[in-house]
């Protein structure tokens, strides 16, 4: 499969099976997120994964509204980035976090971003300190996003090429 039909059929997932991701598809996962494009090289994200259901459960509370999708999944990948090391840590996290959505689909992983920074937790707390306080993560490590992964229950269908905003590229100026 060419990556731009890669890109095409990609969708979040949200609702899962219960069946168990392979060991050798998060392995694959993992390896497309430390393939990924870094500024300078310097590649500041560091993975916490997560398989354990107790833990999920309890990840599925870290935010206001968009996270409950990790009680029924099967693992999560949460994606930090340190900050002391480069000022683009966001962008950097981010393309991780993109090439293992991208990669999840490709081997019919279902997977959903869920956006950590910026987020409020219940109990006037941010989603970074939620989790800080769950994954016991580093003071100097930024939550950037977490990647729930399982078999999805039902895959949307595929962007259509022809339905591309293309009015929203412009040429030589805008």
């Amino acid at each position: 499969m060419d990556v731009l039909e890669t890109m095409r059929k990609r969708r979040s997932v949200r609702s899962y099976t219960g069946e168990a991701v392979t060991e050798e598809n998060l392995l694959k996962i993992l390896q497309a997120g430390l393939l990924s494009a870094s500024g300078r090289g310097i590649r500041p994200w560091e993975f916490i994964v997560v398989r354990d259901k107790k833990t999920l459960k309890a990840m599925a509370g870290c935010r206001v509204s968009g996270s409950k999708m990790l009680e029924s999944a099967d693992c999560a990948v949460v994606v930090l980035g340190d900050e002391s090391k480069t000022d683009v840590w966001v962008e950097d996290c981010s393309i991780a976090m993109a090439n293992m959505h991208l990669m999840a689909d490709s081997l019919g992983v279902g997977s959903c971003w869920i956006q950590g920074r910026l987020r409020e937790a219940p109990g006037n707390r941010t989603t970074e300190e939620y989790l800080r306080e769950l994954l016991h993560y580093p003071e100097h490590y930024r939550l950037e996003a977490t990647l729930s992964l399982g078999m999805p229950q039902a895959h949307p269908a595929a962007y259509e090429l022809g339905q591309l905003a293309m009015e929203k590229v412009h040429r030589e100026a805008f």
